[in-house]
């Protein structure tokens, strides 16, 4: 058994908030055994390393349920080598678990993404363990189709995810485009797949409906590539806004400008927000020319774009998602990682097992220090990412 001590650990209170508590310890093989006063570390049996954490904060594991690629890969490319990639580049930045996100195109290559993520579900993580896959396309709408590729829009059909039931997490879709008739959207919902609405025009009516009356529950990337919030015409983000339901937010302080993110953190009374990253294959790997769902994007600096200047995805890391958010919002702390970690994993259903620091659950953490730079991941219990020592400072030494 390992003890983290002398970290400020992000615990829930009775109502399931976080705050920093300080002066406890925090005991875990694969699973958390117990957390403890600082106190009684020495009485403790059975501890085999003692790791001290010099003031880091220590937090559940961040959760990413929107991630395309990273360093050189996409998920789309359905190369064995992807996945594992990626994922040990999402625990660089803090991530325990992520949803291997597909792009709008041909069921041939959507079905190679999923039977991809299905085997590296069944495999023991190198990095980030890959929950499932978000379904971002093909069933979005023309008008608002952002850097998907508008040849490859289709209807949505069932048929696309009936044998991948197993794998498919949460599907994104334009309401608008099932002319009234939400079968499709019931079927998710029996299955067990949660239903976003993204790439829409869907007018304010029809995005409550679906929400209010067909348990939507998520909304993709709130505020990008949809019905805006016009004073006679509320659409997706009016309908986002006065309701509980989950809402995207690339903080990278590009895709939604600083003052819509108070607004969004207000409108929601700090809850029902997840951050993502939405990245593709450029992040972690500088400037250059890439490639996105067979589209040319260019990145300069924390900028991807088409060459018509639609933005094509993000390179954007999740710690420095929570960082700026922090930021923009002047949130505290444990309000902000709740997005990250609590909310994203009570919509998946997964709360249970991971997305908290309470005893029985997964050892999935995440250290950082006060700018959000990451000094460990730890998913189930092992050792995942691990800063440069002389970065950390010494930060994470086996007590002698």
């Amino acid at each position: 058994m390992k003890a983290i001590i002398n970290g400020r650990l992000l615990l829930p209170n009775m109502e399931g908030d976080f705050r920093v508590m300080e002066d406890m310890a925090l005991l875990y093989d694969e699973r958390i055994e117990r957390i403890i006063d600082m106190d009684e570390v020495e009485a403790e049996a059975g501890i085999d390393e003692v790791h001290d954490a010099h003031g880091l904060f220590v937090s559940p594991g961040f959760i990413n349920v929107h991630v395309h690629g990273a360093c050189g890969w996409d998920v789309m490319d359905a190369a064995e080598e992807a996945l594992p990639a990626i994922g040990r580049y999402l625990a660089r930045t803090g991530v325990v678990s992520w949803l291997a996100t597909t792009m709008t195109a041909g069921e041939d290559a959507v079905h190679a993404a999923f039977e991809r993520a299905r085997s590296a579900m069944r495999m023991t993580p190198e990095g980030a363990r890959i929950l499932g896959v978000h379904m971002e396309g093909p069933f979005i709408s023309k008008a608002y189709k952002g850097a998907q590729a508008e040849e490859a829009i289709v209807r949505a059909d069932y048929d696309w995810i009936e044998s991948f039931e197993d794998v498919v997490r949460i599907v994104t879709l334009a309401p608008e485009e099932l002319d009234g008739k939400y079968t499709f959207i019931d079927r998710c919902r029996d299955a067990g797949i949660l239903v976003s609405i993204g790439h829409s025009s869907a007018d304010y009516g029809t995005a409550l409906e679906v929400i209010e009356k067909h348990g939507v529950t998520h909304i993709t990337h709130c505020f990008n590539a949809m019905s805006g919030l016009h004073q006679r015409h509320p659409g997706i983000v009016g309908a986002a806004l006065d309701t509980k339901v989950n809402c995207e937010l690339i903080a990278d302080n590009i895709h939604v400008d600083p003052a819509a993110q108070r607004i969004l953190y207000h409108a929601k009374e700090g809850r029902n927000i997840i951050l993502v990253t939405d990245s593709m294959r450029a992040a972690g790997m500088g400037n250059g020319v890439f490639e996105l769902g067979g589209q040319e994007v260019t990145v300069k600096g924390t900028r991807a774009e088409l060459a018509d200047g639609t933005l094509a995805g993000s390179v954007l890391a999740m710690n420095e998602a929570v960082r700026n958010f922090a930021r923009t919002t002047r949130a505290p702390i444990e309000r902000v990682v709740e997005m990250v970690t609590r909310t994203p994993a009570e919509e998946l259903g997964i709360y249970e097992e991971t997305g908290s620091l309470e005893e029985e659950k997964r050892a999935d953490l995440t250290l950082f220090d006060d700018e959000l730079n990451i000094a460990a991941t730890i998913v189930g219990g092992h050792l995942s990412y691990i800063a440069a020592p002389d970065a950390l400072d010494g930060a994470w030494q086996d007590r002698e």
